[in-house]
């Protein structure tokens, strides 16, 4: 294809694209037409390593062949470029924020990497706020977040695959794993799934995570998202795999295990007797989010005898007056508090957390004076709701918000029973699940004592000589030699 029929080709797919610019510049008499869009190209790296140089090649002695020449030899300007030949590759060089240079004569052009979008400075993590340690946090430019990575690691078995995903959006995606220490029949799954993914684009990370997750429907997560770059490393440097997304400030790690999703990167950063200690009560009230609704209704409808009866006598004379059943009791309230942390998230930030506290006590008073609800159930729900926000994860603790009215429903129709077959369903679903290859509930089913040193307990750093072989590649397992 002729330079003519280059150029032609280019500006007819660049049609209504007023934002492109096209500069002509002669060199010994060709004509030389930079092409690129100003918003997303470092323009002072192209006036001074592109345009000034052709304008002073242009002023210098004529010499065509010899500047040709230096332009296969890669010396004609300071910075790197490489050869293009397909229209339809051109165009989605120009429009990604690459300076083309088509030259007068010559059947292809050279491309110029100087993209430069606009993007946020790092900042602290807003979601996985921690006393001790690292504050710094992603941001949506995927460039920054792997240098931040590259911090943490510094070695050459980090690795990153790069994959562009979207038909439209042409997302940069990069697999990042360190070989040697993952199961590389993981790296090989996460190829062949993130190979198959054909959308027209993709603006989240979750996007991806879901289309992975194809034929696998269950309410507990798979993935972990985190937006420090800390976790990140420890999760590599543990044999797991992340996926780091353009546009995206966090990134996915798997494989996941219910209890990893129980713990947070601070719990490495104090001693390890308030650590496993935070671990513990964040285990109990986990479980106290799901369950404390639907133990209180089935109690409270079913079995009341099981109560003492001095707490039993205070609790009738609360419910005296109460015109609903304690399952519509619980229900109107868990409603009304998803409704308030919703709107607390969405409110702005000024207002929001004052509006959502004030509310909750203003409604809760006012129900209770209105004989709408009971005390008790004021206090349930309010339990329960502080206790759903120990769980580190934003993910697995919108599961548990979503089962806790599975459980109060159930609880408030069977009884203890309902409770205790949901619970046992949800036991054997877990127990069932499998995060690529890894099961769920691993070390308790299976059991693996040796991972036990990290899981409801931390112990101390110099005892936990191995990695974790839930994801381990079992070459290479131990995390420090004995002394």
């Amino acid at each position: 294809m002729t330079e003519q029929r280059v150029l032609e080709a280019i500006t007819e797919q660049l049609t209504d694209c007023s934002d492109a610019v096209y500069q002509s510049i002669n060199v010994y008499g060709h004509a030389c037409m930079l092409i690129y869009i100003p918003s997303i190209v470092d323009t002072l790296s192209l006036q001074e390593f592109v345009s000034t140089p052709l304008k002073a090649e242009a002023n210098s002695e004529p010499d065509w062949p010899r500047f040709l020449e230096r332009l296969d030899h890669g010396s004609a300007f300071a910075i790197p470029y490489i050869k293009a030949y397909q229209v339809n590759r051109v165009v989605e060089l120009i429009v990604s924020g690459n300076a083309v240079l088509s030259i007068e004569g010559l059947p292809y052009v050279y491309y110029f990497e100087i993209t430069h979008y606009q993007k946020r400075t790092v900042s602290e993590s807003q979601n996985e706020l921690v006393v001790i340690g690292p504050q710094e946090a992603f941001i949506e430019d995927v460039q920054t977040n792997l240098s931040l990575l590259r911090h943490k690691i510094k070695h050459s078995d980090l690795k990153t695959i790069h994959f562009s995903i979207g038909r439209y959006t042409k997302t940069d995606v990069y697999l990042v794993y360190i070989e040697g220490l993952c199961k590389p029949e993981i790296v090989e799954e996460f190829k062949k799934k993130l190979g198959d993914i054909t959308v027209d684009g993709v603006l989240g990370i979750n996007g991806i995570a879901e289309q992975m997750k194809k034929g696998q429907y269950s309410p507990f997560p798979i993935f972990q998202y985190t937006e420090r770059p800390d976790s990140v490393a420890a999760s590599l440097m543990e044999g797991r795999v992340g996926l780091m997304q353009d546009g995206t400030p966090s990134a996915l790690l798997t494989p996941v295990t219910f209890f990893s999703m129980l713990q947070s990167s601070e719990d490495y950063y104090q001693s390890f007797y308030a650590g496993s200690w935070i671990r513990l009560v964040r285990f109990f009230f986990s479980i106290v989010s799901m369950l404390l609704p639907a133990l209180y209704v089935a109690i409270t409808t079913f079995h009341s005898q099981i109560i003492p009866s001095d707490l039993l006598i205070t609790i009738a004379a609360a419910r005296e007056n109460i015109p609903f059943s304690a399952l519509t009791e619980a229900l109107i309230m868990e409603l009304t508090f998803e409704a308030l942390r919703e709107a607390g998230t969405r409110i702005p930030k000024p207002v929001g957390q004052t509006v959502s506290i004030i509310g909750g006590i203003v409604i809760g008073q006012a129900a209770v004076q209105a004989g709408i609800v009971s005390a008790p159930m004021v206090i349930v729900v309010s339990i329960t709701g502080i206790a759903s926000y120990i769980i580190p994860h934003l993910d697995l603790g919108l599961t548990f918000r979503m089962l806790r009215f599975v459980m109060l429903i159930l609880g408030g129709t069977l009884g203890l029973l309902g409770v205790i077959v949901a619970a046992f369903a949800i036991y054997g679903h877990l127990a069932n699940l499998r995060s690529f290859g890894t099961p769920y509930l691993q070390p308790v089913a299976p059991l693996v004592f040796q991972d036990w040193k990290d899981t409801l307990l931390r112990v101390p750093s110099p005892f936990m000589m191995k990695r974790s072989t839930s994801f381990t590649n079992t070459k290479n397992e131990k995390r420090q030699k004995k002394k």
